[in-house]
């Protein structure tokens, strides 16, 4: 996390004035970080980067993608204790949201993995603003894919450019203008779409609000007619940890859900002050 990223986020929670921490005399004391249910982990590195900032000394026995248990302490923590209570409610804050995305990732991996080795979870572009860098690590760290970070990692050809354009004229416009080493990404919503697009270069086909039977018979399709093996085939549109089993079962190789970051529910986690030096 850049400086000017921890000063904004500061400048957010303690406005002009901290008037709380000028209720109790400033001592050196010892607090733990810990999470109060079973979780995957997410956000460390944005929580060592607020206690770099403040000088506060920290040790920890998990990395992210750790799997915790209720209880256990993530972090101990020594120095002031105005700037410890200082740093709680963001550190806090980043923990229990990245903690929860990766949790709900990970369940959703967990899924996944019963039907198939070879499928990979991935999030999308619906994200937080402001804070989408640190969603999609989370989302790594749950064991999923970050899909695009941003417009520029690759090409993709949505509903809107097909409907002014059609399949085959967007891709051979986007292709002029493409660098060479981006890849192409074209989501359709029929099988036919699906084949054209294979036809005329896309580097991923996405099946958009398909239902797992048309998914299926999709892909059947596309196998039969030979299209090149380089070929990604993703599935896409409201996809969640509900139907997620009948997508896994599909032989695709993506499954892309906004829900990994818009419907995780936060971790709670917690911070202690334990010892107290006078």
């Amino acid at each position: 996390m850049y400086t000017h990223e921890i000063e904004s986020f500061l400048e957010e929670d303690l406005g002009y004035n901290d008037i709380s921490c000028k209720l109790v005399p400033d001592h050196n004391v010892e607090a733990i970080i810990f999470t109060k249910e079973d979780c995957t982990l997410a956000g460390t590195d944005v929580a060592l980067s607020f206690f770099d900032y403040f000088g506060i000394e920290y040790s920890t026995d998990y990395s992210n993608g750790d799997r915790l248990s209720k209880g256990d302490v993530i972090f101990t923590l020594k120095g002031s204790s105005l700037l410890i209570l200082r740093t709680e409610r963001l550190v806090l804050n980043f923990l229990g949201h990245l903690c929860g995305i990766a949790t709900n990732t990970n369940k959703c991996v967990d899924i996944v993995r019963k039907y198939s080795d070879r499928t990979k979870i991935a999030c999308t572009r619906k994200t937080t603003p402001g804070l989408r860098k640190y969603e999609k690590m989370a989302v790594i760290a749950g064991g999923g894919d970050p899909h695009r970070f941003n417009l520029t990692d690759s090409i993709m050809i949505k509903d809107n450019h097909v409907k002014m354009m059609g399949v085959e004229a967007a891709i051979k416009s986007a292709k002029e203008k493409a660098g060479f080493t981006q890849k192409m990404e074209v989501e359709v919503e029929s099988s036919a779409d699906a084949l054209v697009a294979a036809r005329t270069g896309a580097d991923i086909i996405m099946l958009d609000n398909m239902e797992p039977e048309e998914v299926v018979k999709t892909v059947d399709f596309l196998r039969r007619s030979s299209i090149p093996e380089h070929i990604i085939i993703e599935v896409s549109g409201g996809i969640n940890m509900d139907n997620l089993e009948g997508y896994a079962k599909t032989g695709v190789d993506i499954i892309s859900m906004g829900s990994l970051i818009h419907r995780s529910q936060w971790i709670d986690v917690s911070l202690e002050i334990v010892k107290v030096q006078e």
